[in-house]
């Protein structure tokens, strides 16, 4: 905790309230039409019971807060044992003693209000601020995981407030329902970047930042040319229609085998229907959207795609420089200093990015241009995560001395990095140097990509 003591970064209790309430808020929401049975789910090597993960994000707070800040005794009898991530195996979350739906709920109700009281009598120090953001932001990336769990298991879509209250009678339809008019289309085309020295990853002068982000170091990065936007349902159409998913030479040697073991020949919630290409939008199958981006490919999804356009994924570092990096005045360099969003410093607004659920799905690729990189790469945060070539590692000079201990450390090598953020993201949490991270096989995350030129 060395690091966060030495920071100047404070929110003042209110703010802090607001935002735990927030998140609680949202949590509830993305529950609160599931039956006990629906909350159970069957057993899934992708999911968690929804009561189990309930429980867990109220046991985050108690446990890498409250303890921390309060060294409080243990709030719920064999809590650890229930909740604690990295004691109980996934697989066993199925057979545990959960409490009932009313007695999870009043324990995430207990934690929350101790959370909020102690905040009544001071103003907090950074390190506070920290362990509370922390909390939060773990609170906002299960609430995406509630999202896609809904998603894979074909519930129905969560009833969320203000996602529809800018619908008029000319809106798009996205994600099966009508939203407010946004440009739509495709937008094709690529922007040439220059080469240069980039420091890729998190400075110490931000306000906040997770583990694996520390810290920014020099990368040396080729010129390169990379898409204005990510890859659409309809390029993807292309690519299984001249035989993509059966050409063996499109494909490395484990995309092959986890091919063949599941049988794909398409996204996975995609369906053939009479009139063209549908697609499952939780519950309901939808017809395909054209020039939204395609969601829910795995890596090596990504990897054929491009062997097969002739194209590449690009590395972390090039997505980042993409995202954040300013040209020089005469266009031939990179200057120095970097972006925390790609369109500036300022945090999203509804005109940069789509984030928050707020469409309950993709909008189109060419949607949003306030959110242009200073490259004009667009939808570098919203709408998809996209996936890049360059696996989950540490940053050189990597030390544990998050109070997160196993949020990276334990997955570092067998992943692949994400970068920026879904439709179902919470905008506080994603910035540019963010690293998301998970298996090559996984198609159940809100994951798109965008290419590089070979």
């Amino acid at each position: 905790m060395r690091d966060l003591k030495d920071k100047h970064f404070k929110l003042s209790a209110s703010d802090l309230v607001q935002l735990v309430n927030d998140a609680r808020k949202r949590t509830l929401e993305l529950v609160a039409d599931l039956t006990d049975e629906q909350l159970t789910v069957p057993f899934l090597g992708l999911v968690n019971p929804f009561r189990w993960e309930l429980g867990h994000i109220a046991f985050f707070y108690e446990a890498l807060l409250l303890r921390i800040l309060e060294r409080i005794p243990p709030i719920m009898k064999d809590g650890d044992n229930l909740y604690d991530s990295f004691i109980v195996d996934h697989d066993d979350r199925w057979s545990l003693p959960l409490p009932s739906t009313e007695k999870t709920l009043d324990y995430m109700r207990e934690v929350l209000e101790l959370a909020v009281e102690r905040l009544d009598s001071h103003e907090p120090s950074a390190e506070e601020t920290y362990l509370y953001m922390l909390s939060v932001l773990h609170e906002d990336m299960h609430g995406e995981a509630f999202t896609w769990m809904r998603q894979t298991l074909e519930y129905p879509e969560p009833q969320l407030e203000n996602t529809r209250a800018n619908s008029t009678s000319n809106a798009l339809r996205v994600g099966g329902q009508t939203s407010r008019k946004l440009e739509g289309g495709p937008l094709p085309g690529d922007v040439e970047i220059p080469g240069t020295t980039f420091q890729l990853g998190a400075t110490p002068d931000l306000p906040f930042m997770f583990d694996n982000e520390k810290w920014a170091h020099p990368v040396e990065v080729p010129a390169f040319k990379i898409a204005r936007a990510p890859v659409t349902n309809s390029e993807f159409a292309e690519f299984i229609e001249d035989g993509g998913y059966l050409r063996r030479e499109l494909w490395s040697y484990q995309g092959w085998v986890w091919r063949s073991k599941n049988g794909a020949q398409r996204p996975i919630y995609w369906r053939r229907g009479e009139k063209g290409w549908l697609r499952r939008h939780f519950d309901k199958l939808i017809p395909l959207e054209e020039y939204a981006p395609v969601i829910h490919v795995t890596w090596y999804e990504a990897e054929a795609f491009c062997n097969w356009a002739g194209r590449r994924l690009p590395t972390e570092a090039e997505w980042e420089i993409a995202a954040s990096a300013e040209p020089t005045i005469d266009g031939r360099g990179i200057a120095e200093g970097k972006r925390k969003y790609p369109w500036g410093n300022e945090p999203p607004s509804a005109e940069h990015a789509n984030l928050d659920s707020r469409f309950l799905g993709c909008v189109d690729v060419s949607a949003f241009p306030a959110g242009d990189s200073a490259f004009g790469c667009r939808q570098m945060v919203g709408n998809v995560w996209e996936w890049t070539a360059s696996p989950f590692y540490p940053f050189p000079g990597y030390i544990v001395d998050f109070p997160y201990k196993e949020y990276s450390a334990p997955w570092f090598g067998y992943r692949k990095v994400l970068k920026g953020g879904a439709w179902a993201t919470r905008a506080r949490l994603i910035w540019v140097t963010y690293r998301n991270f998970f298996p090559p096989d996984r198609n159940d995350v809100f994951a798109g990509f965008r290419t590089c030129a070979k």
